[in-house]
């Protein structure tokens, strides 16, 4: 590394340069240390990159956690224009699609959502609730808030759920149409050597869009089969 660096005029920062190892195994790596020209790098359990965390166990949940933060702050920077008696609900809506959930779906593509999407929903609810405003009960006559069947009928958008799963399926397609050269191509295509831990496998990412697609009536497709929803052989 230091050599190639030293090539093109260029110097390794060792204090901002660290590792981090990827292991089945959560004790892999823990008492190395990473020495060159006797520099030592800090090794890492987590680091971001392009705006997404990579951790070493590579687990979803903190990564969705990392996207509903800065999610959160644009919620709370403009509640004050989601519940303006001057703004139409209309703009409200725009402003949360354009402001808010472009922040949360950020690399939104490459999740695995089964298990994250009550807390994606949770999220989505609070900040429609802050649009729609309260209810006035017929019965009782006192205000209340909107249940979550009332958000869905005034919210006649897709909601963020259906929104990551078409953007994961769309991201699948442009994936599959690119040149068999491209390290994303075969990262999609490829099969890791060895073989899979004892005990129930974790869900895939392919096995996510496999579920996508028997979702909107795309069958149950097998082995290779799918990529076709890429190239032209069904359309969304």
């Amino acid at each position: 590394m230091i050599a190639a660096s030293k090539e093109i005029a260029l110097e390794v920062n060792v204090d901002k340069t660290k590792y981090m190892a990827m292991s089945r195994d959560q004790k892999a790596g823990q008492s190395h240390s990473m020495k060159i020209d006797n520099s030592s790098f800090e090794r890492v359990e987590d680091f971001k990159y392009l705006g997404t965390t990579l951790t070493n166990q590579n687990p979803i949940q903190e990564e969705i956690k990392s996207r509903l933060k800065p999610g959160n702050a644009c919620y709370h920077s403009g509640q004050n224009l989601l519940c303006s008696c001057l703004l139409s609900k209309n703009l409200k809506i725009k402003i949360y699609r354009t402001i808010i959930l472009s922040v949360v779906l950020y690399g939104c593509e490459t999740w695995l959502t089964l298990t994250e999407e009550h807390r994606l929903r949770v999220s989505e609810n609070r900040v429609l609730r802050r649009i729609f405003g309260p209810k006035r009960d017929e019965v009782i006559g006192e205000w209340r808030t909107l249940h979550n069947e009332e958000l869905n009928d005034l919210y006649r958008s897709p909601n963020i759920v259906q929104v990551i799963k078409s953007r994961r399926m769309r991201w699948e397609g442009h994936v599959a149409c690119m040149w068999e050269g491209r390290g994303v191509y075969r990262v999609l295509v490829g099969k890791s050597e060895g073989k899979r831990p004892l005990r129930r496998p974790k869900r895939r990412w392919e096995d996510n869009i496999k579920m996508d697609l028997q979702e909107v009536g795309c069958g149950i497709w097998t082995g290779s089969r799918w990529l076709r929803i890429g190239t032209g052989g069904r359309h969304l």
